[in-house]
């Protein structure tokens, strides 16, 4: 593995153990108030994206990073469509 590879794994490590705490919060507590469901929508998008680039490109630390940050992302859209849905059924 070049340096360019190995910076590449390091970003992806980094880039997905920061999202961690988020979704552990949310699948714990099931607070999704405070978070956008625009936001989390595009994201979880864009990072699918990236996977599938990853793919095309044969790149492993983009198709890592991508494959667990997506599990995580619909993980945490999931709850926050879930709680609007709630929310519109309570009213």
């Amino acid at each position: 593995m070049d340096l360019i590879d190995t910076l590449g794994f390091v970003a992806a490590i980094c880039t997905t153990i920061s999202f961690i705490p988020q979704a552990i919060k949310v699948l714990k507590t099931g607070e999704t108030k405070a978070l956008s469901v625009t936001m989390y929508s595009l994201f979880t998008f864009g990072v699918a994206l990236w996977l599938a680039y990853g793919w095309i490109k044969n790149d492993a630390a983009m198709i890592f990073a991508n494959t667990i940050t997506l599990v995580l992302a619909i993980a945490i859209l999931y709850q926050i469509v879930r709680n609007l849905r709630s929310d519109k059924s309570e009213r």
